[in-house]
């Protein structure tokens, strides 16, 4: 169902209301603090993040309510503090996005999104508070491998990156051989800073063939838990545990679980 936009501030209005209400009433809601709910908006980011691979409408309708809750609270800590509420969130948030799409706002031509995205770097540079350098905006907690696609992503947005794509696969291999010398050299240090080299040269890949590689590997994690999902269920049924089967009875099972997952 579409909502006119009256409907749908009309809603927000709604849920802003009864945060109020339920800070001031609900003991749980009242005691709460930036520091005891970052946890659980982690948590709440990643249960939408799970909503969305799955492409469940109905989950991520819900996900993204909790989330949302989260940036109420926020916001209304925040005005508890006189220090802003949600109202200048979105003042900030509309006046950041016209000032980084001149393209749309402004009289700056793009051709494409490689463009977009090459303004959106340099304009944040130049923002009052903005970041001060290019790598600087690249938030410290993010898990390794998205960090490592956005400190690719945004050396490529100012030009740091490979002339043509094909070009990355020469880094990747001199990366495997790499690791490879580590293992026959048995240092593990060493050994460990290689495979880092290699798994940030398969990302640049990725990047580079336009894919998401969070996305990519959390969907080979399904399917590999899918066949070993299958391949448990068969050994039971053969009346046999994972561990009493052969390596060859195991592949076996595992080639028929390809065709099914």
């Amino acid at each position: 169902m579409s909502h006119n936009r009256e409907e749908k501030l009309e809603a927000l209005g709604r849920v802003i209301d009864t945060l109020e209400i339920l800070r001031v009433k609900c003991p749980w809601d009242a005691k709460q603090t930036n520091e005891s709910l970052r946890p659980n908006t982690i948590e709440e980011t990643y249960e939408l993040c799970d909503a969305l691979i799955g492409d469940r409408p109905d989950d991520i309708r819900k996900e993204l309510g909790d989330v949302l809750l989260h940036i109420l609270f926020y916001a209304k800590i925040g005005d508890e503090k006189g220090q802003f509420d949600i109202a200048d969130v979105c003042d900030a948030l509309n006046t950041k996005l016209i000032f980084r799409h001149p393209h749309v706002f402004g009289d700056v031509s793009v051709s494409g999104t490689d463009e977009v995205l090459q303004n959106w770097e340099a304009l944040k540079l130049k923002e009052k508070g903005g970041n001060k350098t290019v790598l600087s905006g690249v938030p410290t907690a993010l898990p390794a491998m998205i960090k490592a696609d956005r400190i690719q992503e945004k050396a490529s947005n100012v030009g740091f990156d490979w002339e043509r794509p094909e070009q990355v696969w020469d880094k990747v291999k001199e990366e495997v051989a790499e690791v490879e010398a580590e293992i026959n050299a048995k240092d593990q240090e060493r050994l460990e800073s290689e495979f880092g080299d290699l798994l940030f040269s398969v990302i640049n890949a990725a990047r580079l063939y336009h894919v998401n590689p969070e996305n990519a590997l959390e969907k080979t994690n399904r399917k590999f838990i899918a066949r070993f999902n299958y391949l448990e269920q068969r050994a039971h049924d053969l009346g046999k545990s994972l561990k009493e089967m052969t390596l060859q009875e195991m592949d076996k099972i595992w080639n028929e679980a390809k065709t099914k997952a």
